[in-house]
């Protein structure tokens, strides 16, 4: 290989350099100027008076001297290039910290993981939070281990409660049921909890019509005038008529009747067909639950199977005065309406239909006695209507006397 040749002046420069920095080697010095060790060394031994590879006696000790602007310009240079390489390797070592989660704990996590190696100013620094704020979350730490674990434990609880309600119920029915249970508990932490597990109530589907009214029906007067409510029970009913899909068959027709002030399901009846018989049964089936109906006003839309003789001549045997809804007013019968909604929505649980009649059948016939005597009603204080009206008829408490 060549030599390489370099002017005198580069040479003069190089020793001038060496000698101004009496703590730096000859190595370090050749190294920055990118020339070979010896090359350096024969440079400055022929600026001394000396031949080349004669050994070197040894260098008086030169004055001390303030570093030249150059000289302090590299140093800061390679410090901060230093600086730089650590902040980046910091940056990598964070990087699986933040992947999920929330962003302050994850970074906080972060910190009291390397502080002793980096030191919690230089690494909040870099990662962008306040010191404050970590020496905040280190301090609460015991409490929020503490919080972690009840919400653990809550989040067992909420699992058995959504279970039991064959995961239909959502937060006001949980806290509920949990507050029933002796637990204190805040709905906005079962909403917290329920999120963070992912269970959630069911929700509803889409509406299909059942009501066909008959234009040359005789109508009767509308009793209630949207006033969904009733202080007694057994004075007040609405009914309705639903479909229930049945795959690939025939669809099964669900007529209800349902009791304004407990909102008890009180008679119901199902058939493949949507003649008057149906709400004939289902009115039968509420005279059976009560003992008689008699002096009860019964509230429906204009369907034709509630407008037809045969149901009227049903109502005056009973001793049931009918009232009726506006048409096309689906306001006015919401209660029922709503009934239908919730029943198919916590049975088919997001399916289109059942696989078989029978299944249809069971699963009404489940739900309406599961409706009655346990699943929690938001107008009822959160009570099942059976609850509610043995509530209304228990004689009330008294206190014992005092001497």
């Amino acid at each position: 290989m060549a030599m390489k040749h370099y002017p005198a002046g580069f040479k003069a420069d190089a020793v001038a350099l060496y000698r101004s920095r009496p703590g730096a080697t000859i190595k370090s010095v050749a190294t920055d100027l990118g020339v070979n060790t010896e090359t350096l060394r024969n440079w400055i031994r022929a600026a001394d008076g000396r031949r080349p590879g004669a050994h070197s006696a040894p260098r008086a000790q030169a004055p001390t001297q303030v570093p030249g602007p150059v000289e302090a310009e590299l140093a800061a240079a390679r410090k901060r290039i230093r600086e730089l390489e650590e902040e980046r390797d910091i940056l990598r070592k964070a990087a699986r910290y933040f992947a999920g989660g929330d962003a302050l704990v994850t970074r906080c996590q972060f910190v009291a993981d390397h502080q002793r190696r980096y030191g919690v100013k230089r690494l909040c620094t870099i990662i962008g939070i306040a010191r404050s704020s970590f020496y905040y979350w280190r301090r609460t730490a015991p409490a929020r281990a503490a919080r972690q674990a009840a919400d653990h434990q809550l989040a067992r609880r909420i699992r058995a409660v959504h279970t039991e309600s064959d995961g239909t119920y959502g937060v006001p029915r949980v806290t509920a049921e949990l507050r029933e249970d002796g637990e204190r508990v805040n709905h906005k932490r079962v909403a917290r909890v329920m999120r963070t597990i992912g269970l959630a109530g069911l929700r509803l589907r889409k509406k299909h019509r059942t009501t066909i009214p008959d234009p040359a029906a005789v109508k009767a007067a509308d009793l209630i005038g949207r006033d969904s409510t009733a202080e007694h029970p057994n004075t007040k009913y609405v009914g309705d008529i639903t479909y229930l899909p049945v795959s690939g068959a025939k669809p099964l027709y669900l007529a209800t009747d349902i009791d304004l002030c407990s909102r008890r399901l009180a008679g119901w009846a199902i058939a493949d067909h949507m003649r008057a018989e149906l709400v004939v049964d289902a009115l039968a089936a509420a005279a059976w639950t009560r003992g008689s109906l008699d002096g009860a006003i019964f509230h429906c839309d204009h369907g034709s199977q509630y407008t037809s003789a045969v149901f009227a001549d049903a109502c005056e045997r009973a001793g049931v005065r009918r009232s009726m809804s506006a048409v096309g007013s689906s306001a006015d019968n919401a209660a029922a309406e709503s009934w239908n909604a919730s029943m198919k929505r916590e049975t088919l649980k997001g399916a289109k239909a059942w696989p078989t009649a029978r299944h249809a059948r069971l699963a009404a016939f489940h739900w309406a006695s599961r409706y009655n005597t346990r699943r929690r009603h938001s107008r009822l204080g959160q009570r099942s209507p059976i609850a509610y009206e043995n509530a209304l008829f228990a004689p009330p408490t008294t206190l014992p006397e005092t001497a």
